[in-house]
């Protein structure tokens, strides 16, 4: 088990998650339960699911969790794209949101990389199968 708050992924996740809220404040009431909603469980998604990922008891669950992540992650950056396409978001908002998403999928590519790299063909970590 990881303790997932010392991973620099889900630090990013997690501050892009906090920006997201503060950032769907703005948005028009009748998106509260559409679009609004959407990209913040989106976000949310993307740290919980790392998250998660170190709270199971091998390296090949962190790697499906990690790839969730990642879907999540693609799902926000869909949704971004429409909030933008609305006018939702400003062009400088919408530059700072996918630069930070970018950068949480670059990250989490390299550690979905590192954790395949250190599991072992049909071994589980936490009983030496």
């Amino acid at each position: 088990m990881r303790d997932f708050r010392e991973l620099n992924v889900w630090q990013k996740a997690h501050a892009l998650t906090l920006v997201v809220y503060e950032i769907t404040e703005s948005f028009p009431p009748h998106e509260r339960y559409g679009l609004t909603s959407q990209l913040r469980r989106s976000c949310s998604s993307i740290g919980a699911n790392i998250a998660e990922g170190c709270g199971r008891g091998t390296n090949a669950d962190l790697g499906r969790f990690l790839q969730i992540a990642m879907g999540s992650a693609s799902e926000t950056e869909n949704h971004l794209l429409i909030a933008r396409d609305l006018g939702l978001l400003d062009q400088a908002q919408y530059a700072g949101l996918s630069a930070s998403i970018a950068e949480v999928k670059r990250m989490l590519a390299t550690l979905i990389v590192r954790v395949r790299a250190a599991t072992p063909q049909g071994r589980s970590r936490a009983t030496g199968d």
